[in-house]
């Protein structure tokens, strides 16, 4: 039986429905003179297990325990607004979507910015918010989403595409089951944490149009505009310098 609070296909020719989809036509026709944006499912805070993924009513989510996608793209993000943050779609003061140089002002190395140091926003973060934008594409759909991983995820992220490249698994070439868990912090703080695990690997076949695909991702990277979920603040333990959550 089906869990209700779980989206999962099982129908492996799924991902083949973006055989004939051609992400730049589409856009270029679509939102000519607009921002460049995605859906986004969204990690929420205090230590719910449950993502918020974009239905067709945008009042109404769904509320998914897990999901399963292939990461077409992922990269660094980090944003500094010199005012702080209050919502929309208006860009950082300075950004990075390489995590080594930012652009705008103050711009330069990314590793030797003030704004990048803990301690220089608020609550001990940084004041430049460090987080991962992945696109992902779920079987039988056709246009990707934006999952913005916070920096409490980071590690666990890290760890599992290290799994998969020593298997010689690229994240693009398998479907990624994504998943949250509670944690809690030494100050007794609930945030929530991403998961990450092996559906399955795509077949060679999935494989020559989902490539084809990130290719195209990656030339909208610069070009796709800043949304809330991208620059929630950092919470870090002032004392142990653990980060909180989100």
């Amino acid at each position: 039986m089906n869990n209700t609070n779980e989206i999962s296909k099982t129908n492996n020719s799924g991902f083949l429905a973006v055989k004939d989809f051609n992400l730049n036509n589409m856009v270029s026709q679509e939102m000519e003179g607009l921002n460049v944006s995605f859906e986004r499912i969204k990690i929420p805070s205090g230590g719910t297990t449950m993502f918020e993924i974009p239905g067709d009513n945008p009042d109404e989510p769904e509320n998914v325990k897990e999901f399963s996608a292939v990461i077409l793209y992922h990269h660094p993000l980090y944003s500094y607004y010199k005012d702080k943050y209050t919502g929309g779609s208006n860009p950082p003061d300075c950004s990075s979507t390489d995590g080594m140089f930012g652009n705008g002002v103050p711009g330069g190395k990314c590793s030797e910015c003030p704004y990048n140091q803990f301690g220089s926003g608020e609550n001990g973060s940084k004041a430049c918010k460090n987080r991962r934008r992945l696109y992902i594409l779920r079987e039988g759909e056709i246009f990707p989403m934006i999952l913005s991983l916070p920096t409490s995820s980071l590690n666990d992220f890290s760890r599992y595409l290290m799994r998969q490249l020593s298997k010689g698994n690229k994240s693009n070439m398998i479907v990624t089951r994504f998943s949250l868990k509670k944690a809690v912090n030494n100050s007794g703080i609930s945030y929530s944490q991403a998961q990450f695990s092996l559906e399955r690997k795509l077949t060679p076949e999935e494989y020559t149009f989902i490539s084809a695909m990130s290719e195209q991702v990656k030339e909208f990277k610069n070009n796709v505009s800043y949304e809330a979920e991208d620059n929630l603040s950092i919470t870090v333990d002032p004392e142990t310098g653990e980060v909180i959550g989100t």
